[in-house]
């Protein structure tokens, strides 16, 4: 969770490292790349031309347009290498369900792992440290902030270092231990929850754990894990948020130092004493540095402070650095790309530890609706009783219950090595909507007037629960992000030929009616021409799961999105025939079918999700989303059974209880009244 990182037209990476494809095992030790004092191979290597510039180019796009594009499209191609060739994009789940005609439906089945003693025995002792605090009213110091007895105590319980290697003094937590307890920290506080984030996630902990080398390891990973250096990381400058190639930060070689000048802006969890990944222009290339900031400011570096309403309990600022000097030591070197590849593989795990929160942070809000819904009447009646209310409650459920599902899912195709870029972005893009929706429409909404009284949840937390949708970031952004992912090796298999052999010959507006341009695609159309007769004959099968289910609705629910899927292909790619070189510039058109795409694989994984459980009331609060889902993709109206069943919900919930709110506390009702 950080304001400082908004790479909405970039491609993120799945940062966990596993065997085979280790980015750091397979590069050179850290010896190798600085004895000489010689720039690294991969700062100096100039990508070559993409197709995507290219294809910018021959749409009418600025030459500068096209060539950041292309810098951008390049850096992708270079995290893609990081990974093993079945973890890659084109064999990810939703790559898979989209283009190919064989689906194992258990890809994008959750697979739900206890975790170790150790790591459960952390857990355990720092959402206690931070329950203590909050009865305690210790949780913020004086100045609103997450005091320092807190986040010193969550270092002695090994917070900080669940995600470090116990090698280095950490507990060496999957990524679905992690997201679990970032959803169980977040129910007490999602500030606190957030900052294990930036700080594991986005900080300098993956930098390191991915890139650094064994010394650069030693020296630092053991101060990041027990919290004595607690860090993150600094990508976004004031002129520079989604278009990362206008960085002006600048880092100059001298002697056995670099000297660092500019401007970061955006920063969560930096202040004096904290160490960053601070990415910056190294003769040109995009390059990152661990940094170690000092206690106190200096003439070479300043803290640029500014009011800012959300992580409002968390240390947001500028940094500012002035002949800046940070040893040469600690510049990270990627075995394939530069500092962009860097930047951008920690992102994952970021997006899907922010689904993780909007799970927690919206268990609390119907934790607080329930007790204020059967306190407070209307007309003689409590408003529990009420359609409306009781339906806010069931898609509030609902919600909670798809977050879940996508968390879990995005964390285990992480821990088995899956680079995972669109499967994260759909979970950052959900949970944030989901939480925004949750936070107006339902929580809000119920709760009225009070909502904004000082100390009420809403209230206090309302720029928390909305912030999300920009950062990680922004949603629409981001989601053509996606759109460009899934279309990428389509795009290079079928219209690339095309396109190339277009600005080969110089024909800016080709037509099929000129024999000339009908001979000089001849042969990349007809290989495009048997794709499209293959899947017009063939229709797609996706393989079963053994055993059986325990809901025909969720049955219908996981044929219904199987079916989407494997016909969007189709879709896709008569868009991408009917806009060819202006699809860049179809946003609108991109946003829309990627959001589609994005509501389709959600259906599925929390259908898939419910199926499994044993509870009625999660398996009811996960038909609920997954009708609004589907509604949502058909452009639908809900009917009165679609009614029936979600007041039904919200009623069994609020009668009865939900096992999903079991130790969520709430807060005294605010202004009661006789």
């Amino acid at each position: 969770m950080s304001l400082e990182i908004d790479p909405t037209t970039t491609h993120a990476t799945n940062p966990v490292v596993t065997p085979g494809n280790d980015p750091v095992k397979r590069s050179r030790t850290n010896d190798e790349r600085h004895t000489d004092g010689a720039e690294l191979e991969t700062a100096s290597e100039k990508p070559t031309e993409s197709f995507a510039e290219i294809a910018l180019r021959l749409g009418g796009a600025s030459v500068d347009e096209a060539q950041r594009t292309g810098v951008i499209d390049t850096a992708d191609d270079q995290v893609e290498d990081l990974f093993a060739e079945q973890h890659k994009t084109i064999h990810s789940p939703i790559h898979r369900a989209v283009w190919d005609r064989h689906v194992p439906t258990e890809l994008f089945a959750p697979n739900l792992a206890l975790p170790s003693g150790d790591v459960a025995h952390v857990v355990d002792r720092s959402l206690s440290i931070v329950r203590t605090h909050r009865k305690l009213g210790s949780l913020v110091d004086g100045n609103g902030k997450i005091s320092d007895e807190v986040l010193r105590d969550l270092g002695d319980a090994g917070y900080w270092g669940l995600l470090v290697g116990q090698e280095y003094g950490g507990s060496g937590a999957t990524m679905r231990d992690f997201a679990r307890m970032i959803t169980q920290m977040a129910t007490i506080d999602p500030t606190v929850a957030g900052l294990a984030s930036v700080h594991g996630c986005i900080g300098a902990v993956d930098p390191l754990r991915a890139f650094g080398s064994e010394d650069q390891k030693r020296r630092f990973l053991p101060g990041l894990a027990d919290g004595t250096r607690l860090s993150a990381f600094a990508l976004t400058e004031p002129g520079a948020g989604s278009d990362l190639t206008a960085l002006r930060t600048t880092a100059v070689r001298d002697g056995g130092d670099y000297v660092v000048n500019g401007e970061k802006l955006f920063i969560t969890n930096a202040t004096f004493g904290r160490t960053i990944g601070l990415v910056c222009k190294i003769d040109g290339v995009p390059s990152v540095l661990i940094v170690e900031l000092p206690q106190q400011e200096t003439e070479s570096f300043r803290i640029n402070r500014y009011g800012i309403y959300a992580l409002r309990r968390a240390q947001n600022n500028g940094l500012i650095f002035k002949n800046f000097r940070v040893p040469a030591a600690n510049r990270l070197v990627p075995r394939h790309g530069d500092g962009l590849t860097i930047a951008y593989h920690g992102l994952n795990l970021g997006r899907v530890s922010l689904c993780a929160n909007a799970a927690g942070a919206m268990r609390w809000m119907l934790a607080e609706m329930l007790p204020w819904a059967r306190y407070r009447e209307t007309y003689g009646q409590a408003i529990e009783k009420r359609e409306l209310v009781r339906r806010r409650v069931g898609q509030l459920a609902g919600l909670i219950v798809a977050c879940d599902a996508l968390t879990h899912w995005c964390a285990n195709l992480l821990d088995q090595g899956y680079r995972g870029e669109m499967e994260c972005i759909i979970a950052k893009i959900f949970g944030s909507e989901a939480q925004k929706e949750a936070a107006i429409e339902l929580f809000m909404k119920t709760h009225g007037g009070r909502s904004f009284l000082a100390g009420h949840l809403f209230g206090d937390n309302v720029h928390d629960f909305l912030a999300p949708c920009i950062y990680e970031g922004e949603g629409e952004m981001l989601g053509m992000a996606f759109f460009k992912s899934l279309v990428k090796q389509h795009g290079k298999q079928h219209f690339e030929p095309i396109g190339r052999t277009l600005h080969e010959r110089g024909i800016k507006t080709p037509s099929l009616v000129n024999p000339t341009h009908l001979w000089a695609l001849r042969r990349p159309m007809l290989g495009y021409a048997k794709w499209y007769l293959g899947r017009t004959l063939h229709r797609s099968q996706w393989r079963k799961l053994p055993g059986e289910t325990t809901s025909q609705e969720l049955d219908r629910h996981v044929r219904f999105a199987q079916r989407y899927l494997s016909a969007s292909g189709m879709e896709i790619s008569g868009t991408m025939r009917q806009h060819q070189l202006k699809l860049a510039d179809r946003q609108c058109r991109m946003s829309t079918l990627s959001l589609r795409i994005q509501n389709a694989v959600t259906l599925l994984v929390t259908a898939l999700y419910a199926a499994g459980q044993n509870d009625p009331v999660t398996r009811a609060a996960a038909d609920t989303v997954c009708r609004e889902l589907k509604r949502r993709i058909t452009g639908g109206h809900p009917s009165d059974g679609d009614f029936r069943q979600v007041t039904t919900l919200g009623a069994t919930i609020a009668e009865e209880g939900w096992n999903e709110l079991l130790g969520v506390e709430s807060g005294a009702i605010l202004q009661g009244y006789k």
